[in-house]
């Protein structure tokens, strides 16, 4: 039998226990320990969400890799072509781990009302693109049928539609740069067909969805000519590795880059995140230990008679520190209990009701993402438990100072 245990128990049932000097410092650690667990999921489910929402809306718009040619300049635009016809496509049998291949084609525009006009990124799809990303953020309409012989049809964001007072399945009249094969201006009449809103301000404010063979007929390309390939991954985590992967398998005009080489301002800023969430987690079980310390010294001072009768009774030092230390795991499992109660309870409420608003312009997203795995949750609470646990062992050892002889004489 443990007896230790035994006591414990005996102990936290008790009503004196429940009515004694330590029970509003026993509340208080609870508290403590409830407050950071809920502060800590809240931190890690709210620094996982940006991260992977931001990063997919990047991978939405331009893949996880992109091939293009090494005389491209570093803009989104598309200036010289690639051929079409490559060993890669459509299928990169060389490289494991690519869920689709897509071809595209960037042109500089501006779009023209009687009123207002805005500059915008015509960019050219084909059959391959995957609609996954778009369809997710439609706000109305459709997306484009690649599938005519010859389509007018586009996707423009929100932020387009409502500066130029545009709704759905206006016409919209566009006016593109001149070209080294084309000294004029083109001026071409587009129909909205869908409207989208994925609150990434950088690139909704600019982006407008159409058929690749327009953006071919405007550079006067060949049909087999296109501005580049975008690859999806089938795992971001792996984009790196992948990454080295495709420029390996292409050819030596040819260039690829990830989204991370990309625009690697913005992944640092994400990867901020992490060290923002250590540091709440830390100061978090930092809090909670101090509390629990404090209730576990006043425990043992308030008990200092029993002490002294356990010693006197043959028990040893370790098994008394095992009495309380017992105690006090039972309060920092009540506190985790309580904490993951409410703090995954507002997580849910975020998820499915998007209370927690954010400025697009500064978070590229409208509402506060959150991301919840069960597994970062058990650890951060087995974590949790074992830190506490351990800050506990050493204010324990003032147990092995009480003298029975004295002790069992205090009232």
């Amino acid at each position: 039998m443990n007896y230790e245990l035994f006591i414990a128990k005996r102990i936290i049932a008790g009503k004196k226990y429940k009515n004694s000097i330590s029970s509003p410092i026993i509340k208080i650690a609870i508290t403590a320990i409830s407050l950071g667990i809920i502060i800590m999921l809240i931190a890690l489910a709210t620094g996982a969400g940006l991260q992977y929402k931001i990063r997919d809306k990047m991978a939405g718009f331009k893949g996880h890799v992109q091939i293009i040619n090494y005389d491209a300049n570093n803009s989104d635009i598309s200036t010289v072509p690639i051929i079409k016809n490559q060993d890669f496509y459509p299928k990169f049998k060389n490289v494991d781990g690519i869920k689709n291949i897509q071809v595209f084609g960037n042109k500089f525009g501006i779009l023209r009302t009687k009123t207002d006009f805005e500059g915008i990124i015509f960019k050219g799809v084909s059959n391959d693109y995957d609609w996954t990303f778009f369809n997710e953020y439609m706000v109305e309409g459709r997306t484009p049928n690649l599938n005519l012989p010859r389509t007018k049809e586009v996707l423009l964001s929100q932020t387009i539609v409502n500066r130029l007072q545009l709704k759905l399945n206006d016409t919209i009249l566009a006016t593109f740069v001149k070209t080294a094969n084309s000294k004029l201006t083109s001026n071409k009449k587009y129909t909205i067909v869908g409207v989208y809103n994925s609150g990434f301000a950088e690139f909704d404010k600019n982006m407008m969805i159409g058929d690749l063979r327009e953006v071919q007929n405007l550079n006067k390309w060949k049909e087999n000519e296109i501005g580049g390939f975008e690859i999806i991954l089938d795992d971001f985590n792996n984009i790196q590795e992948k990454g080295e992967e495709i420029y390996s398998n292409i050819g030596a005009t040819l260039n690829s880059k990830t989204i991370i080489d990309s625009y690697p301002t913005v992944f640092e800023w994400i990867q901020l995140f992490d060290n923002n969430v250590w540091f709440i987690i830390i100061l978090m079980i930092l809090v909670a230990g101090i509390n629990m310390i404090t209730a576990l010294l006043v425990l043992i001072l308030e008990r200092v008679q029993m002490i002294g009768i356990l010693k006197a009774l043959g028990s040893t030092n370790t098994s008394i520190r095992k009495i309380f230390l017992y105690n006090a795991s039972y309060l920092i499992l009540k506190g985790l209990f309580w904490g993951n109660i409410i703090g995954l309870s507002i997580i849910f409420i975020q998820y499915y009701f998007k209370v927690i608003t954010l400025n697009p312009e500064t978070y590229y997203v409208t509402t506060m993402p959150v991301h919840i795995s069960f597994t970062y949750i058990l650890l951060l609470n087995i974590g949790t438990l074992i830190m506490s646990f351990l800050m506990l062992i050493i204010p324990s050892f003032i147990i092995t100072k009480i003298n029975p002889s004295k002790s069992i004489k205090f009232a």
